[in-house]
């Protein structure tokens, strides 16, 4: 996601209702707005067109609708916003948000088992890389 434009946080609960979905219209997404954060159809139209523009949607003409799909697979998408997040707001440094996930009560037995599977596969991986002055 480097070399797209960077997407803000209403932009990515766009992106992020869309790639739960699947495909989306600007209707379900709009529904999804209003419900959620009161806002409007055109205001999901603004954001689903420049998500578009940006290289994160593709849009499609189904059964005379357009319908807006993710141009990458949701946990890829994920990732980059992550990625994105961390080199930005948090300025590359992962400290803040180790921090929050350690304050997080409700964590899952599935989501902490991802979180031990990722701190595993993060120390092979310094484990392979060379040290320095060797």
């Amino acid at each position: 996601m480097r070399n797209k434009p960077g997407v803000g946080r209403a932009e990515g609960d766009v992106l992020r209702f869309i790639a739960e979905s699947g495909t989306a219209s600007v209707t379900e997404v709009g529904d999804y707005l209003a419900a959620t954060k009161g806002l409007t159809r055109n205001t999901a139209l603004t954001m689903m067109e420049r998500l578009r523009t940006k290289g994160f949607l593709t849009r499609k003409k189904v059964e005379g609708l357009y319908r807006y799909a993710p141009v990458t697979a949701k946990e890829t998408l994920m990732s980059g916003i992550v990625e994105d997040f961390v080199g930005g707001v948090l300025g590359g440094s992962i400290s803040p948000l180790v921090a929050y996930l350690g304050r997080q009560t409700e964590v899952s037995s599935d989501q902490l088992e991802e979180l031990r599977r990722l701190v595993k596969s993060l120390d092979e991986s310094n484990e392979e890389q060379p040290k320095d002055g060797n």
